[in-house]
């Protein structure tokens, strides 16, 4: 993974996600000769793998109460 100092990755921005969306690159950022951040593609889940995972685990009863509770509070805004 190449290391980017900040100015570079500051200077070439548009350049490293292209890089990155389009050939799957990863780039380190260094700033002060300290890595301060990593840009890497994003990994897309799939809908299958999602419902899997939440098989495994099992419902947890309060959680669904307080999310019932959160959407009573909402209030649906109507707009012209």
């Amino acid at each position: 993974m190449p290391e980017v100092s900040a100015t570079d990755a500051a200077r070439n921005f548009s350049d490293l996600l292209d890089a990155v969306e389009h050939r799957g690159e990863h780039f380190t950022i260094v700033r002060r000769g300290k890595v301060v951040a990593q840009l890497d593609p994003v990994q897309a889940g799939k809908g299958a793998e999602v419902k899997a995972l939440l098989q495994r685990h099992r419902r947890d009863p309060a959680f669904a109460r307080d999310v019932t509770s959160a959407r009573d509070l909402l209030e649906i805004e109507h707009r012209p």
